[in-house]
C-alpha cells in the first residue's frame, strides 16, 4: 500500500510538472511574436530618430545643394557654398536658411526607419541564402552582399517616401519671389496631383532608383567592412575590447558617406532637374526670372542628361557637390551613431552588423 502511494503521489508530481512545462511553453509562445514586434518598433524609432537628427543638423547645407543643383544657368544667384549661405541668410534670413526641412524630416523619419529597418532583414535573408548556398553555418556576409543588402533597403524605403521627396524639393527651392507659393507638405502634394496629375509625385524615381543603389548600398557596405576590419585587426589601438569609440565609427560613417555620394551624384542632379519639370509657375531661381534659354522639359532621364551636358557642359552634374560632401559626411556618420547609440538606450537586442 505504502508504495503505491509514493507511486500515485510521484505520478501527480510528474503530471503537475509536465502541466507547468507545458503552460511555460505556451506563454512562452504568446510573448514572442509581441516581444519580437516591439523589437521591430524600437529598430523603426532608432532609425527615424537618427534620420531627423542627422537631416536637422545639415539643413542649411541640403537647401544650398538643391538650389545650386537645379538654378537656371542663365541668371546665377547661388555661386558656392560661403556666397550661397550669405545670400540665403541676406535675402531670407535665418529661418531661410531651414526651408524645407520640415517637409525633409516628415520624409526622412519614415524613410530612414524603413531603410535601416529594410537592411537589418535582407541582411538577415541574404546571409541565410549565402549559408544555405554555401553549407557553411559560420559563414558571414560579405562586402558585396552587405551592398545588396544596402540597395534593397534603400529602393524600398525611397519608393515608399518618394511623393514626399518631390514635393521637398519644391518647397526648398521655392523663394520670396516665386509666383505660386505652396504653403505646406500637404497644399503642395495636393497642388501637384491636381495640376500635374499622380504620376508627376514620382517625377525623378528612375534616376533615384539607380542612383539609390551605389549610393545606400555603398554606404552600408563601407561602413560596415571598416567597422569588421578595425576591430579584426585593432589598428592604432581604435578598439578596446571589441567595441569602437563613436568618435571611430564616425569616421567610419563619414568615410561611407564620401564614397557614396560621390558616385551617386550626377544622378541626384538629374533626378532634381526632373522633378521640377512641368511646375506651372515654378520658382525664379528654377525659370531665371524669365531669362530661361535652355530647355526645361525633359522626356526622361536620358534625354535629361544629353540636354544638361549639352547646354552646361559636363560639371553641370556635379553643381552643389562641395555643399553636399560639407553635408553628407557629419549627416552620414551621425545618422550612423545615432541609429546605434538610441537601439543601445532602447535596448534593441539587434544592431546593424549583427
Amino acid at each position: 500500500m505504502a508504495s503505491e502511494d509514493v507511486k500515485r503521489r510521484e505520478s501527480a508530481v510528474s503530471t503537475i510538472v509536465n502541466m507547468a512545462e507545458e503552460a511555460k511553453h505556451a506563454s512562452e509562445g504568446v510573448k514572442a511574436p509581441s516581444h519580437a514586434l516591439l523589437s521591430i518598433c524600437k529598430s523603426l524609432v532608432a532609425g527615424g530618430v537618427a534620420g531627423g537628427v542627422s537631416r536637422t543638423a545639415v539643413a542649411p547645407l541640403e537647401r544650398l545643394k538643391i538650389l545650386l543643383q537645379v538654378q537656371n544657368p542663365h541668371s546665377i544667384k547661388y555661386n558656392g557654398t560661403v556666397q550661397g549661405l550669405k545670400y540665403i541668410w541676406r535675402t531670407e534670413g535665418f529661418r531661410g536658411l531651414f526651408k524645407g526641412n520640415g517637409t525633409n524630416c516628415a520624409r526622412i523619419i519614415p524613410n530612414s526607419a524603413v531603410k535601416f529597418f529594410s537592411y537589418e532583414e535582407a541582411s538577415k535573408g541574404i546571409l541565410y541564402l549565402y549559408r544555405q548556398q554555401s553549407g557553411n553555418e559560420d559563414a558571414q556576409l560579405t562586402p558585396l552582399l552587405r551592398l545588396g543588402a544596402g540597395a534593397c533597403a534603400g529602393i524600398i524605403a525611397m519608393s515608399a517616401t518618394y511623393p514626399m521627396d518631390m514635393v521637398r524639393g519644391r518647397l526648398t527651392v521655392q523663394t520670396e519671389k516665386s509666383p505660386c507659393q505652396y504653403r505646406g507638405i500637404f497644399h503642395a502634394l495636393s497642388t501637384v496631383l491636381r495640376e500635374e496629375g499622380p504620376r508627376a509625385l514620382y517625377k525623378g524615381w528612375l534616376p533615384s532608383v539607380i542612383g539609390v543603389v551605389p549610393y545606400v548600398g555603398l554606404n552600408f557596405a563601407v561602413y560596415e567592412s571598416l567597422k569588421d576590419w578595425l576591430i579584426k585587426n585593432k589598428p592604432f589601438g581604435l578598439v578596446e575590447d571589441s567595441e569602437l569609440s563613436v568618435t571611430t565609427r564616425l569616421a567610419c560613417g563619414a568615410a561611407a558617406g564620401t564614397v557614396g555620394q560621390t558616385v551617386a551624384y550626377p544622378l541626384d542632379v538629374i533626378r532634381r532637374r526632373m522633378q521640377m519639370v512641368g511646375w506651372k509657375d515654378a520658382a525664379s531661381v528654377v525659370t531665371g526670372d524669365g531669362k530661361s534659354k535652355a530647355p526645361l522639359e525633359y522626356t526622361g532621364m536620358i534625354d535629361a542628361f544629353r540636354k544638361t551636358v549639352r547646354y552646361e557642359g559636363f560639371g553641370a552634374l556635379y553643381k552643389g557637390l562641395i555643399p553636399n560632401s560639407v553635408k553628407v559626411v557629419p549627416s552620414i556618420a551621425i545618422a550612423f551613431v545615432t541609429y546605434e547609440l538610441v537601439k543601445d538606450v532602447l535596448g534593441v537586442e539587434l544592431r546593424i552588423s549583427d
